[in-house]
Formats: structure tokens, sequence, C-alpha cells
């Protein structure tokens, strides 16, 4: 036993002391991830991936899987906010079918809003994806229904920003605009939108798709199941055809805003775009800056923020004048 120096008991590492005999030694804790469970130990054990050490440091504890479940507070708010929307959007689609003869509907042009609100409805459902354990067909699902339900949403939006400029075009002299507006050319947007972002899709699937992987090293006692997007390339390309949509979508009505306060369909495309690309500009920083269970609450967090921006912006205040303003429902009035 050495005079100068105690022993080093498990959890500690013995480090011999400079310019001094062989026999006087520190005794340093083991650092993160490392064991010692023997007296005097020279060299730290360091524990597996799947493990994490005690806090005395003499031994290894195995990690418990974790994942955004349905059970855990904070997946169980987004669950039961996607729920409540899902719910909240069916209802005004219900109600948009039940009042279809009505001034305001027919001149909002009713199939467009028809495809709007079921798409949305989809954007809030698709948000059910990304809770729950992940496997390979949820993590394919998630991202790709996610991209192809809000590039719908938006080319809706965007055609829907064309008929109310169309609207007003096709009252100046000019067969070609009012051909345009009779023939229903401008929904063609809505379907090549959509395949180019299938396209996008198809491409992501066939080099590098989503699939499950495991993160050992965010948090400490615990594996996180999460999906990997696979080609990160192709992901934020997705993301920037989106992008680029909505800032379409946006700059057009933005342009159009000023149309006739009697009809302020333009105002609502506007401001309900302005809150998307809000949504969705903010998303990347915070998206890129967080790990593990939290990554996956801020997408749900920002599908969910940018849908229901959709809904409330464009179809609440036409809910409202339908319901508690039947006096501006009337064609006088949207004339």
């Amino acid at each position: 036993q050495s005079v100068c120096s105690q022993s080093c008991g498990p959890g500690f590492l013995k480090v011999p002391q400079e310019e001094r005999p062989i026999c006087c030694f520190s005794c340093v804790f083991c650092p993160e991830q490392h064991i010692s469970n023997q007296t005097d130990q020279q060299v730290c054990i360091p524990c597996s991936s799947q493990e994490y050490p005690n806090p005395e440091r003499n031994y290894c504890l195995p990690k418990r899987l974790t994942f955004l479940s349905f059970e855990d507070p904070l997946g169980m708010a987004l669950a039961c906010t996607a729920l409540c929307f899902s719910v909240s959007t069916t209802a005004v689609l219900g109600f948009f079918l039940k009042h279809r003869e009505s001034p305001i509907v027919k001149a909002n042009n009713r199939t467009l809003s028809y495809i709007l609100l079921t798409s949305i409805l989809l954007c809030f459902l698709c948000s059910f994806f990304f809770i729950g354990r992940p496997n390979t067909t949820s993590c394919i699902l998630q991202q790709i229904t996610f991209a192809l339900v809000f590039t719908l949403a938006i080319s809706t939006v965007l055609a829907k920003t064309i008929t109310v400029i169309l609207a007003f075009r096709v009252m100046k002299p000019g067969r070609t605009m009012r051909r345009f507006f009779v023939s229903g050319v401008y929904n063609a947007v809505i379907p090549i939108c959509v395949l180019i972002q299938l396209i996008l899709c198809g491409v992501w699937l066939g080099t590098s798709p989503p699939y499950i992987d495991t993160d050992a090293h965010s948090e400490n006692a615990q594996v996180i199941i999460l999906c990997n997007k696979g080609s990160v390339t192709v992901f934020y390309c997705v993301l920037a055809y989106l992008g680029s949509l909505a800032l379409g979508s946006f700059t057009v009505a933005f342009l159009v805003r000023n149309l006739p306060d009697t009809f302020s369909e333009a105002k609502f495309l506007t401001f309900s775009m302005l809150v998307f690309c809000s949504v969705w500009v903010t998303f990347i920083p915070v998206y890129q800056s967080t790990k593990g269970k939290a990554m996956v609450a801020v997408e749900v967090f920002s599908i969910l923020a940018s849908s229901a921006g959709l809904l409330g912006c464009i179809f609440f205040p036409k809910c409202y004048i339908i319901l508690l303003r039947p006096d501006m429902n009337s064609l006088r009035c949207i004339k």
C-alpha cells in the first residue's frame, strides 16, 4: 500500500503524479460513458452505445428505448390538438356542403373549397404518422404524405388566388380572359404542382428513402428510436419546392390584396400564406437546433400550426358570415 496516496476505489482512475515516486498517484473520476469496477484501475472501461454508467461510475446500466409516444405528455398534447383540428375541419367541410347554395360559398368556388378543406384535413391527420413507435412503413408514409398533402393544399390556394384574379379581370373586355375563366383551366395548376412533387418523392424513394434509426447520444439514459430522412438533399429539395409554391401563392395573393372590400378573399388568402410561410421559415433553424423527440415534436407542431393558419384565415371568416351575419351572405353584398 502506498504511503503517499490512498487506493483508488471503483469509479476512479489511477493517474501517476509527475516528478514523484511511482507509488504516488491521484484518483480521477472516470469520464462520461466510462466506468472502473476494480480498485487502483489504471484505465476506465467504456460503456457500449446501448448502455450508460451509473452515478458512481462502477458499472453500466442498459439504456431505455424511447420515442414520441401517445402516452408521452408532449405526444398526447400534439395528438389531441391534431384530433381537435381534424374534427373542426370536418365540421367546416360539412357546413360548406350544407350551405353549398349560399352566395358566399358559390362565390368562393365550391370545388376548390372542398379540395382545400379535404387537403387541410389530411394535413392534420398526417401528423399522427409522426407519433408512436416508428417502423419502416410509418417512416416512409410520414414524409411522403406530408409532402403530397401540403403540395395539394398550397396548389389549391394558388388556384383559388388565380380564380380571384380572373373573376375581376373577366369584367374587362377581352374574349381570351373570359375563355380562361369559363373553361376552368386554372384548375390545372393543382395536378401539375402535385405531379412535380410526386416526381421528387419518387426520386427520394428510389435513391435513399427514410428508414428507422436510433439516437444513443442526445440523452444520457435513453436510446431514441426515430426516422432518418435518408437523403437529406432530397428532403430539403421537397421542402424548397413547398416553400417556392407557398412564396408564389403569397406573392400572387399579395399583389391582388387591394381588390374591393366586399370581396375580401384575396386578403384572407394573403394572410393565410403569410402565416404559412412564417411557420415554415421559423421551422428550419429550430429543426436544425433540436435533437431526438424534440425534433419530431417541432415538425408536428409546424404541420399543425401551418394547417391551422390555412383553416382559420380562409374559412372561419366565411363561417362567421354564414352563421352570424346572414345579411352579408347575399348576392347583392357579394357583387
